[in-house]
């Protein structure tokens, strides 16, 4: 974990100087700083309009009655697509491009579906069937908790008042 938050917030920063330097160079400072603010404002129009697309989706699963799982996965992503594009540099907005671009972000929500169906199946949370409910008590308590199952029906008066 150390490795990975070392690359994002040491190296990374580090390497895109570096290759706005070497970009600065070959094409100029305003030039450089133009195509810079050009992928930051294109990148924001592009996650916008995604955006509402997916939100759109995410509203279409659920009036159907369907979890939007995808939907949701891709909408963090295109979160972070975002963040990468408002970053300066040319690095992260190659990041940011990848996650916007639909068949790229597709394969990345599977991977990450995938990531996490393994992760809860390891900590045994993997749900199948009817849900039961169970009660749990503490060692040592001084009572055992008693459970009763019954299906009484309460019969009783209806009257409406408008």
């Amino acid at each position: 974990m150390f490795k990975v938050l070392f690359l994002l917030f040491i190296a990374m920063p580090i390497v895109e100087i570096m290759v706005l330097m070497k970009v600065g160079s070959i094409f100029g400072a305003l030039p450089t700083i133009a195509l810079v603010i050009l992928t930051a404002w294109a990148g924001a129009a592009m996650v916008r309009q995604q955006g509402l697309a997916t939100f759109q989706s995410v509203q279409g699963k659920l009036s159907q009655g369907e979890i939007p799982s995808d939907e949701i996965i891709a909408a963090l992503l295109l979160l972070v697509a975002g963040v990468m594009l408002l970053t300066p540099g040319f690095i992260t907005d190659g990041f940011g491009l990848l996650l916007l671009w639909p068949v790229s972000r597709a394969k990345i929500v599977r991977m990450v579906q995938k990531h996490f169906v393994v992760a809860q199946s390891r900590r045994g949370q993997v749900f199948e069937g009817q849900f039961t409910s169970h009660s749990f008590h503490q060692e040592g308590s001084f009572e055992e908790p008693k459970v009763e199952h019954t299906n009484k029906t309460i019969d009783g008066e209806f009257e409406r008042k408008d």
